[in-house]
């Protein structure tokens, strides 16, 4: 049963992840982080040519990889963080708030920093 009360400022509610949540979780984000490494594995690997009619071809198709090469590794800084957290017992919880995310939440965006409502916050700030 999570504890929904308040002591002064400080919000005292347990995270609403059960063990076998937080198990499941955990794993999740190990294999988006074998995902994400191996992805990258395979961007730096593909073949660079010379010859400059397939550069030019090329030039659009080296954008997209640098592109998604930054995205992997952001995502992966994002799994890799999730998964210290989850190491310190502090997974689940809002960075801004400091209250409990949702389950269904992490269930869906296992990495996420922020509660729903923060996450609207800081978009709507953009």
């Amino acid at each position: 049963m999570v504890n929904n009360q308040t002591i002064g400022d400080r919000d005292t509610r347990l995270s609403p992840l059960s063990p076998e949540d937080l198990a499941a979780l955990r794993d999740n984000l190990q294999e988006q982080r074998l995902f994400r490494e191996e992805q990258l594995r395979q961007i730096a690997a593909f073949p660079s040519r010379t010859d400059e009619l397939i550069q030019r071809r090329s030039a659009a198709q080296t954008e997209v990889r640098v592109k998604l090469a930054a995205s992997a590794r952001m995502v992966l800084a994002d799994v890799e963080a999730a998964l210290d957290r989850i190491a310190e017992g502090r997974y689940g919880r809002c960075h801004l708030c400091r209250r409990a995310i949702d389950r269904d939440r992490l269930v869906i965006v296992p990495q996420a920093r922020y509660c729903a409502r923060c996450q609207q916050v800081r978009e709507a700030g953009r």
